[in-house]
C-alpha cells in the first residue's frame, strides 16, 4: 500500500438492511473530495496485496464522513472480508473519487429522472442530499428530480423512509419505489414490476420528454440495457442517457 495514494477509513457505524445489504459510515483520516455521484475505492490488505472495489458515495461532499450502501458477494473478493468489519474496524480508501456519473448541469435539461436497482440508489442519494443541503442554505432549486429504484423485494430499499421524506418535503422531487417479486412480498403496496416495466409509465405521467429529460441509470446492467432500448424507441439520443453499471454479467468484477 502507499502512502500516497490510500488513506485509513475508520468503521463510524453501520446499518444492517438485510442478510446480505447494510449502509456503513467512514471517517477518513483526511477530508476526501468528491462529486456527487462519483465513487470511491474501498480496500482490504490481503497477504502482500490489496483488494479493491469501487463504491458509489451516498453521502453528500459537503459531510464529512464518508457513507456507502453495499451488497455482500459471497462469491466476491472484497465484500465477504468488508462484512466483517465492525464498528471500530479500518478499511483503506484511494484519495481520488472518481467517475462521470455526476449530474447534468450542462445538457439544459431542467428535468432529471434517475433509474436504480437496490444499491444502485447511492449516487442519486449523494446527489440528493446535496441538493436538499444547498436548499437549507439557500439556493433555489431549478431543477426537477424523480428517482425510480427496483428491487426484487422491499427489503432491499435502504432509503425507503428517508426518500419518501425528501418527496413529501419537496415539490421538485418524486420518488417511486417499484418490486418485482410481489408473490414473496404480499404485504407491499406500493409499484409493482421491474424498472423496465414501468419506466414509460412514470416519464409519461411527470410529462418529461427526450427534449427536456436527461435520464440516468445505475445497478442491474441487464436493466439498464433493457431500458436504454425504450428510451431509444422513445427519442431520447445518447447524450442524454447516462449509466453507471455495478458489475459486468460475465464476471461481476465491479460489486465484490
Amino acid at each position: 500500500m502507499s502512502q500516497s495514494t490510500h488513506l485509513r477509513g475508520v468503521v463510524l457505524s453501520r446499518r444492517e438492511v438485510s442478510p446480505e445489504l447494510w449502509v456503513v459510515r467512514l471517517l477518513p483520516e483526511e477530508r476526501l473530495a468528491f462529486l456527487p455521484g462519483q465513487y470511491i475505492t474501498i480496500g482490504l490488505p490481503d497477504g502482500r496485496r490489496t483488494i479493491e472495489r469501487p463504491y458509489s458515495v451516498a453521502s453528500s461532499p459537503r459531510e464529512r464522513e464518508l457513507e456507502f450502501f453495499v451488497e455482500l458477494v459471497h462469491e466476491g473478493e472484497l465484500t465477504p472480508q468488508l462484512y466483517d468489519v465492525r464498528v471500530g474496524g479500518e478499511v483503506l480508501l484511494r484519495r481520488l473519487a472518481k467517475g462521470r456519473f455526476v449530474f447534468d448541469y450542462q445538457g439544459g435539461r431542467l428535468n432529471h429522472f434517475m433509474v436504480a436497482t437496490v444499491t444502485g440508489v447511492a449516487p442519486f442519494l449523494s446527489i440528493l442530499r446535496d441538493f436538499v443541503a444547498a436548499q437549507a442554505a439557500g439556493q433555489r432549486i431549478v431543477h426537477r428530480l424523480a428517482l425510480l429504484q427496483a428491487a426484487s423485494l422491499a427489503a432491499g430499499f435502504g432509503y425507503l423512509e428517508e426518500l419518501s421524506g425528501y418527496a413529501r418535503e419537496n415539490p421538485w422531487f418524486r420518488y417511486v419505489p417499484t418490486v418485482s417479486r410481489i408473490w414473496s412480498d404480499t404485504a407491499w403496496t406500493g409499484e409493482v414490476g421491474r424498472a423496465e416495466d414501468v419506466l414509460r409509465k412514470h416519464l409519461d405521467a411527470l410529462g418529461w420528454t427526450a427534449a427536456d429529460t436527461t435520464v440516468y441509470f445505475c445497478g442491474n446492467p441487464t436493466m439498464i440495457q433493457n431500458a436504454k432500448g425504450i428510451l431509444h424507441r422513445a427519442g431520447f439520443s445518447k447524450e442524454s442517457v447516462k449509466e453507471e453499471q455495478y458489475w459486468v454479467e460475465a464476471t461481476r468484477t465491479a460489486s465484490g
